[in-house]
């Protein structure tokens, strides 16, 4: 059985420059997948990701694309296709969230939220699928929100994540006779520089979880490959909590 389930596969990770993202890029490559991934604005940290990977014997290609921006997504699925030779796996990782109530959003908040949550995802699904033969796969990244949201602040991130939900369930029956999956990951607290194990709201966090820990980037890295690997065949149209029962 070889220890390298992603030998020979092409992937595209949006957002993977930090956090959940970069854990997602490190482990599908190391899992033997040729790794694509786009950065909105720090190509100093995207080369320290890429530069780490290729140190671990991998292979990673930082791509600049701004997901508010359609163009850009589309150019970063040429770009890999062009590079790689295939594209075979999609990870829509990107997002961004702004916590506040609903009357204290302004509409240029809400429309990012909208824009790189949901429409980037539209936009990447619908330019990944010219390139992705049988056995692809499409996976979401979503959020436990999507189901709970204990705290208040949170509406229209949760709108997002609960249409990628969606999404993912619609999309599950229109590429079943491609032999394409897809399907919705939804970490829940997970212990990253923009919310840390330790930052001020980690207490109230792990207050409405069954553990007593963060999740970290390379577990939901794991959880991806998984999920983007052979053994995984028969799951779509699936959202899967990975949350330390943040959801129970």
């Amino acid at each position: 059985m070889t220890t390298r389930p992603l030998e020979g596969k092409t992937a595209l990770v949006t957002g993977g420059s930090r956090g959940v993202g970069a854990g997602i890029v490190a482990r599908l490559a190391a899992d033997g997948a040729a790794v694509a991934f786009t950065y909105a604005r720090s190509a100093e940290r995207a080369d320290d990701v890429a530069t780490a990977v290729v140190a671990a014997g991998g292979t990673a290609l930082p791509i600049r694309a701004d997901s508010m921006h359609e163009q850009d997504i589309e150019a970063a699925v040429a770009r890999t296709v062009e590079r790689f030779g295939s594209l075979d796996i999609l990870v829509n990782n990107a997002a961004v969230a702004t916590v506040a109530p609903i009357t204290d959003l302004t509409m240029d908040e809400i429309d990012a939220m909208l824009t790189v949550n949901v429409r980037s995802a539209i936009v990447a699904i619908r330019q990944s699928l010219a390139h992705m033969g049988a056995g692809g796969r499409i996976i979401n990244i979503g959020s436990v929100n999507a189901d709970r949201t204990p705290f208040s602040g949170q509406s229209v991130y949760a709108l997002t994540k609960g249409a990628l939900a969606s999404l993912t369930r619609g999309l599950a029956r229109e590429l079943a006779s491609r032999r394409i999956s897809i399907n919705n990951i939804q970490p829940g607290p997970i212990d990253t520089d923009a919310n840390p194990s330790d930052g001020p709201t980690a207490q109230a966090m792990l207050g409405v979880m069954a553990t007593d820990r963060y999740g970290t980037a390379a577990e939901v890295g794991a959880f991806v490959s998984y999920v983007a690997g052979p053994d995984a065949d028969y799951i779509t149209g699936s959202s899967l909590d990975i949350d330390g029962g943040f959801t129970a």
